[in-house]
């Protein structure tokens, strides 16, 4: 399997100037544990995460008061739509982190590719002929 089979596609986006209070309600209200950040004036995409916000609360910051700009990765690592799904976990696994930018082939950013989405791929695909067949309808 692809990282194409298993990424998502409805990215959250937010800015840097968003607090990490609105980026950690956004991504509650998502069900995501990350959020793209973009910015004219950095080079590429960033990252928040859930640990990002966590850190950023274990360190005594305002969460309301606290720009996201403060605690995001700037440089996200990124993963091509072509890439094994076992490629891309294993990136995350030596990197510590859990989800990749996805781009294709020109560079731009088409999705995001989570652990839970790797796993959710995998698990799926193990249990496609587990799915019970179709009835055969007898002919009167």
């Amino acid at each position: 399997m692809r990282v194409k089979d298993a990424m998502t596609t409805d990215v959250l986006v937010v800015g840097t100037a968003v607090t990490i209070a609105e980026a950690a309600r956004l991504m509650l209200k998502r069900h995501v544990g990350a959020a793209v950040v973009v910015d004219e004036r950095i080079p590429g995409p960033g990252i928040i995460t859930e640990r990002d916000v966590m850190r950023a609360v274990a360190d005594g910051r305002d969460p309301e008061a606290t720009q996201v700009e403060a605690c995001m990765t700037f440089e996200a690592r990124t993963a091509t739509t072509n890439w094994d799904l076992d490629t891309a976990a294993e990136e995350m696994i030596n990197g510590h982190f859990r989800h990749l930018l996805v781009v294709d082939e020109q560079g731009s950013m088409v999705g995001i590719v989570s652990m839970r989405d790797i796993v959710g791929a995998h698990f799926r695909a193990a249990h496609a002929s587990d799915a019970p067949a179709a009835a055969a309808t007898p002919y009167s």
